[in-house]
């Protein structure tokens, strides 16, 4: 009897491309392309003064001006209280935004019917579809100028972002646990504490770092329309054309955006790892 040595051949043959997904794949192309150049051509940028001798010393006196930046005692105090207030802004706005989120992402996770999660998507939606700017402008006719209006207007807008992401969290996670606990006679309210949350938990505390890095940023900027803080500052001194002072504004939202960043960057890396 002859024993065939030749290498064992694999009945199953690897899927080939479909030609349809191909032609579907050279449209979306074809498709962004024109979008990229369309948007070029209605722009209507004029290359030449932008790229000018002009507009290179126009650019080069502007920042010149800036320097060196304002490092005066008073200085600094203000801007430090300042950069706090844009801290607690971000800190407070986003923690509020987590709280009301992680309430709404339950029915919006599919646990309470369909109705009541397409219309938390739905509010969702809409907080997430409002910008911060505009959320502040509307918070400022309600409560004032300050601080509050800008906390606000990052809670909204930050409770839609937080909102979808908890809920597809919550809606992707495995079943596996909290059915066992419900088989075992665990309420409903029991078996999502103590086996889904705890399995959401760390990718829901990422997202919340995450986008209280944004906060900072999106706080900083919302002082220009009067809700307080570094945004603020920078308005009032750039209004009066005092540029060595928001030089020192300037540096001091980069330094606090930088020390967020490193602060949310290494917690993240301990929850998920």
């Amino acid at each position: 009897m002859k024993i065939d040595s030749s290498p064992l051949r694999d009945t199953h043959q690897l899927p080939t491309s479909h030609p349809v997904m191909q032609v579907k794949t050279v449209i979306v192309i074809i498709f962004l392309i024109t979008l990229v150049i369309s948007s070029f051509i209605s722009l209507n940028i004029d290359w030449h003064n932008l790229f000018s001798e002009e507009a290179a010393n126009n650019i080069k006196e502007f920042i010149s001006g800036f320097v060196p930046p304002d490092l005066s005692a008073p200085l600094l105090k203000k801007v430090f209280f300042a950069a706090l207030e844009t801290l607690a802004m971000s800190a407070l706005g986003t923690a509020i935004a987590a709280i009301i989120a992680i309430i709404l992402a339950l029915p919006a996770s599919g646990r309470f019917g369909r109705i009541a999660k397409y219309s938390n998507y739905l509010l969702f939606n809409l907080c997430r579809a409002i910008p911060e700017l505009v959320w502040a402008s509307i918070m400022l006719i309600a409560a004032g100028l300050g601080p509050f209006a800008g906390t606000i207007a990052l809670a909204a807008h930050t409770t839609g972002v937080l909102g979808r992401l908890f809920a597809e969290s919550l809606e992707n996670l495995p079943d596996a646990c909290e059915s066992t606990l419900r088989i075992n006679g665990s309420s409903t309210i029991a078996a999502f504490l103590y086996a889904a949350l705890p399995q959401g938990l760390p990718q829901m505390m990422s997202y919340t770092l995450y986008r209280w890095e944004n906060n900072i940023r999106a706080a900083a900027i919302l002082g220009v329309v009067g809700a307080g803080g570094l945004g603020q500052m920078l308005k009032y001194h750039l209004s009066l054309f005092q540029m060595p002072t928001a030089a020192t504004v300037i540096i001091a939202m980069l330094l606090l955006v930088a020390l967020v960043d490193a602060l949310s960057f290494t917690v993240r890396r301990r929850l998920m790892h």
